[in-house]
């Protein structure tokens, strides 16, 4: 009877194997992709939130600055100086930019 039992246990042990040798082979080719660009895409949104509120920040804390410091009577110049600011990295911005037919 032990001789029956043995190839039983390598007939499982193989089956087993096999199963776990597929299910490693779902996760390698669907899994671990949908689960790295999840993570892309949630850390990539943490970044630009950060990034948007370092920015508000930035300017907030600027005019606050000028405003109380640099032109404490004349505050209109505050707001001119960050809008030329603004206008000049709009334009940065925009010398940058590529026609449609040249990003691909």
């Amino acid at each position: 009877m032990a001789e029956n039992t043995q190839p039983d246990s390598d007939i499982v042990d193989r089956l087993l194997a096999g199963v776990d040798h597929g299910l490693d082979l779902v996760h390698d080719k669907v899994l671990r992709p949908i689960i790295l660009a999840g993570r892309a895409i949630a850390y990539g949104l943490i970044i630009a939130l950060a990034a948007v509120v370092l920015v508000i920040v930035l300017v907030i804390g600027s005019i606050r600055l000028l405003n109380v410091y640099v032109f404490s009577s004349h505050q209109w110049i505050t707001y001119v100086a960050i809008g030329v600011l603004s206008m000049v990295a709009g334009f940065i911005i925009w010398r940058k930019r590529r026609p449609l037919t040249l990003r691909k």
